[in-house]
């Protein structure tokens, strides 16, 4: 059944809400409103996964391309990365703290790729474009439709940087789970008992990995 859905959707989220910076690396567009900067970056990557298909299966590795090129130009990774540390982020020195957002960096990557692994054509639906004056900090919801399947609830969390006014996302709430929240659980005990350099070692080794293919009923 929906065994890696909630997977699926929260590395679409974390891709869409990650990914909050360019619509492709030749031209990076820059958006007055949240809503519309999520539903265009959105669709650009999920039909450029769609057309590009049988490339994908011959080297699944080029959802990582595609990931980097339309989706991590519109995500605010530095600040989901200061995110997932939490209150350890004083404790990091400098020069790890560099090295720590260059790997996170790669890992974000990697993990959208993973999950967009699973997106076979379904249908996002996101919810009308709303005027954003006045705001910083917006939620745009979406719904992923699939027939004969539950709907998946979607939100993601976009930030306006008010230094340089642009958009991008930092969050995803796939059916009420956070992908920030949840990293931040996954590693605040081995921040707390091994240090940064562990889970630099940890992503790093899973960025590492090829990516698979694998059908959305599988297991992970």
């Amino acid at each position: 059944m929906y065994t890696n859905i909630k997977a699926w959707v929260s590395t679409v989220v974390l891709v869409l809400v990650s990914a909050v910076s360019m619509p492709s690396m030749a031209e990076q567009k820059e958006y007055e409103n949240p809503y519309e900067m999520i539903h265009e970056v959105a669709q650009v990557t999920f039909d450029r996964i769609k057309n590009e298909q049988p490339e994908i299966k011959q080297n699944p590795d080029l959802l990582k391309q595609i990931m980097e090129e339309e989706l991590l130009p519109y995500v605010d990774y530095k600040f989901s990365a200061y995110k997932v540390l939490g209150k350890y982020f004083k404790k990091v020195p400098k020069d790890k703290l560099v090295e720590y957002i260059q790997v996170f960096r790669e890992y974000l990557i990697t993990t959208y790729a993973v999950a967009l692994g699973y997106y076979d054509n379904q249908t996002v639906q996101f919810e009308p474009v709303s005027d954003v004056e006045g705001d910083n900090n917006v939620t745009v919801r979406a719904i992923v439709k699939e027939p004969g399947r539950p709907d998946i609830k979607l939100a993601f969390k976009v930030r306006k940087n008010t230094k340089t006014n642009e958009w991008k996302a930092y969050d995803m709430v796939a059916e009420g789970i956070s992908v920030l929240s949840s990293k931040q659980k996954e590693f605040e005990s081995i921040l707390r008992q091994e240090g940064v350099d562990k889970v630099i070692a940890l992503m790093r080794e899973k960025v590492q990995q090829p990516i698979e293919i694998k059908k959305r009923d599988e297991e992970a």
